[in-house]
């Protein structure tokens, strides 16, 4: 039943519900309103798109501005090769095909120095040798008649094409050399294909070269003097990095299990993730860091290789630390008592672990051998033998297989259940693990440092780290301090 009242500012209808209560019945909207407010909704939905996108983009900027500058780069280089084009002049002396070296900067600029020498060094070979045994092979076709002329053409095509492309699949070749031996066989495949009908061949050949030549040259030169990135300094950077949150990343799972008072954040537990996402960027690096001549305190043919054994062993390293954290945040845990009768032996050994791993960090930093890494060591060691003496003696102690029932009387104190004992035994001997995995990486720093022929740190130098330190964990804390009563106050 359909009732009608009056409201404030007009008519009500009202609908009476078989349950006992009305409804107030809206009126319909309008097809052009019901159209109107869509197309709102649509266009205010892509404007929130828009200015969240905007909104990384510049977060991207503000936390990396190499990348903006190598964005700057490259259209340097593309406003300076395409002089070629628009000058009359320049235009008319590579012989009308300038736009091959706009093409060259556009597929070889890369973000490192060593990436874009990579590329630049593999496209000019592999154009010089495909145009070199192009013409060669044209002009062999060409003094063996019409007749036999296309079929020797398409047989060289045939053979040296699918002997490019095996190639790379060698991974010798395929690490260094992919991109030239793509580049051989589509420069091959174009000059030999169109010298079958092109006069001048040897001239297309010659101008196809040179404006590589240049293309390739201005990449070179903008790369290496404008604001240089150099694939070896960011390796170093990398395996530095990973490094040091390794370490703080240790520090902090095992602070957060044994309750100690360290303030440690989600961002700080998870760092060893770092370490385990980047292997193929420490490879990638390390092959195009072979190509850079000496920069930096790095010379030509520094050990690049060794940074990927060192990252091989950080992530042997914080697959241990994963599975630490991972039997932190279990449901199954020790008792209170046992977990304080176990906090010293295991904070000592993460403690040793971690400090290890932070004098390793000050070596590669400072790119030379640290005195006191030996004696380090040999503290860890003792450590881990702290901590398996005590996991000896608690293998003396009586074990209670389950929970004790209510009125159950448990004559001795020392009882433990084994349940209880589970969780500490994995987590201690995960430390123990990680304390050897410790060594593997300090070994290996060690191969790096004997091969780069790094100098002993001096005793003053030696001062003057812990100095400087010292002085950084306290603007750490004060860091710290400062953001936790800025939360407070908010």
């Amino acid at each position: 039943m359909v009732k009608e009242s009056e409201a404030r500012g007009g008519l009500e209808w009202r609908v009476n519900v078989p349950d006992g209560t009305s409804k107030v019945l809206e009126p319909e909207c309008s097809l052009k309103s019901r159209i109107w407010r869509g197309l709102e909704r649509m266009f205010m939905g892509f404007i929130l798109k828009v200015w969240g996108f905007l909104e990384k983009a510049w977060k991207i900027a503000v936390n990396e501005p190499k990348k903006v500058v190598h964005c700057v780069k490259v259209g340097m280089a593309l406003s300076l090769v395409s002089l070629f084009y628009y000058m009359r002049p320049l235009y008319d002396g590579v012989g009308g095909t300038a736009m091959w070296a706009v093409m060259t900067v556009v597929v070889v600029f890369e973000y490192t120095v060593g990436a874009c020498l990579c590329k630049c060094v593999n496209r000019a070979t592999g154009t010089f040798l495909a145009g070199l045994l192009g013409v060669g092979v044209h002009w062999v076709a060409s003094q063996a008649g019409e007749k036999f002329e296309p079929i020797i053409l398409q047989a060289s095509v045939f053979l040296l094409a699918a002997a490019a492309t095996f190639s790379r699949f060698i991974p010798s070749i395929k690490a260094r050399f992919d991109y030239g031996a793509m580049i051989f066989i589509l420069t091959f495949s174009l000059v030999s294909v169109s010298g079958y009908r092109v006069e001048k061949l040897f001239e297309l050949a010659h101008h196809r070269l040179f404006t590589i030549a240049i293309g390739t040259s201005i990449c070179i030169i903008t790369a290496m003097l404008v604001w240089p990135v150099w694939a070896g300094t960011e390796l170093h950077n990398l395996v530095k990095n990973n490094m040091d949150k390794l370490s703080d990343s240790l520090d902090s799972c095992v602070a957060e299990y044994f309750g100690n008072d360290v303030k440690a954040s989600n961002k700080t537990l998870q760092g060893y993730k770092c370490a385990l996402n980047s292997k193929a960027t420490e490879e990638s690096l390390a092959n195009f860091a072979r190509w850079e001549p000496a920069h930096g305190g790095f010379n030509f043919g520094h050990p690049w290789k060794e940074y990927v054994k060192i990252g091989a062993s950080l992530r042997s390293c914080a697959y241990c630390i994963e599975a630490l954290n991972s039997s932190i945040h279990s449901d199954s845990q020790a008792s209170d008592l046992l977990k304080k009768h176990f906090s010293k032996f295991c904070t000592t050994l993460s403690a040793k672990s971690s400090a290890v791993l932070k004098q390793l960090v000050v070596s590669i930093t400072t790119m030379k051998k640290s005195s006191k890494i030996d004696f380090m060591v040999e503290e860890m060691r003792s450590a881990v033998e702290d901590l398996q003496n005590a996991l000896k003696s608690l293998s003396k102690q009586p074990i209670q297989s389950m929970e004790p029932k209510t009125g159950d009387v448990v004559t001795s104190s020392t009882v433990v259940t084994l349940v209880e004992i589970v969780p500490l035994v994995t987590i201690s001997s995960l430390l123990i693990e990680i304390a050897a995995r410790t060594e593997k990486i300090a070994e290996a720093v060690e191969g790096l440092a004997e091969k780069a022929e790094y100098k002993v740190e001096s005793a003053e130098e030696m001062k003057k780290n812990q100095s400087l330190k010292a002085v950084r964990e306290i603007d750490e804390e004060n860091q710290e301090d400062k953001t936790v009563m800025t939360l407070q106050k908010v």
